[in-house]
């Protein structure tokens, strides 16, 4: 969609979600935006208002299914959804004594069970209207584990995935999915690893770049393109030229 009225992104709160609130606020938008820390929600949201919009915020667990389902039916209710960005995300790694079985768990109910929990409560009526636009947070992380961090990579490979298949599933019914693959983008996330991050964004511009891939509705949205060619590698070659080569890459607190 070139211009979507009502937009919902959830982990709006900061990094990407945040700069994709601001990019999207204007006079005549709707936003409905979650996050978990109701401070910086508010923040964002008085911005966005500021610049025109009509805002709506819910502090919500993305990975608390009857929650998100109660919210979004309110909100497609009240504004039917045009653009659902399922963004909401968490990461860790090994680099602080490995990953616990709560770590991983936390990680994929989030990852995952948000990103389902997002999307299937608005479903339904765009199926009905037989149009929508859904976009789907993955990471250029999910296409090659990486021993850093395996939860979140796995994750993310599972929600790309199935992105790209409710693509081709939902194309006769007038919905669009577009899978979007950043590599290392300035966040709150980022700001905790202790290592070099090659080709590393600011938050505003990888905004933007999604927010081009949208409005052409792409399949896949994946940046910066050297970081792109670099993962494809990495997962075209075999396993046995590149484990060793992993192994030794620093670990993701």
């Amino acid at each position: 969609m070139k211009q979507p009225r009502s937009i919902v992104i959830t982990g709006a709160s900061s990094g990407i979600g945040e700069a994709l609130a601001v990019l999207y606020a204007a006079p005549g938008a709707a936003l409905a935006l979650t996050g978990r820390d109701s401070a910086r929600l508010e923040v964002v949201a008085q911005r966005c208002r500021t610049a025109g919009a009509d805002v709506e915020t819910a502090v919500i667990d993305v990975a608390d299914r009857a929650a998100m389902a109660n919210w979004l039916a309110r909100v497609d209710a009240a504004t039917p959804v045009d653009l659902l960005i399922a963004n909401a995300g968490m990461s860790a790694g090994t680099g602080d004594g490995g990953e616990t079985e709560e770590q991983a768990r936390r990680i994929l109910a989030v990852n995952i069970d948000g990103v389902l929990n997002s999307i299937h409560p608005v479903l339904p009526a765009m199926r009905a209207r037989r149009r929508g636009q859904i976009a789907i947070m993955a990471s250029l992380a999910g296409f090659r584990g990486l021993p850093g961090a395996p939860a979140y990579c796995a994750s993310k490979a599972m929600v790309r995935v199935y992105g790209e298949a409710l693509r081709g599933d939902l194309a006769g019914e007038g919905i669009g999915v577009s899978v979007i693959c950043p590599g290392f983008v300035k966040s709150r996330m980022t700001a905790v690893n202790r290592f070099p991050m090659p080709f590393l964004m600011e938050t505003d511009a990888a905004a933007r770049v999604i927010r081009r891939g949208l409005e052409r509705n792409r399949a896949r949205i994946a940046f910066p393109w050297p970081m792109m060619a670099a993962v494809w590698l990495l997962a075209l070659l075999p396993p046995a030229w590149t484990d060793g080569l992993l192994r030794q890459a620093p670990r993701k607190p």
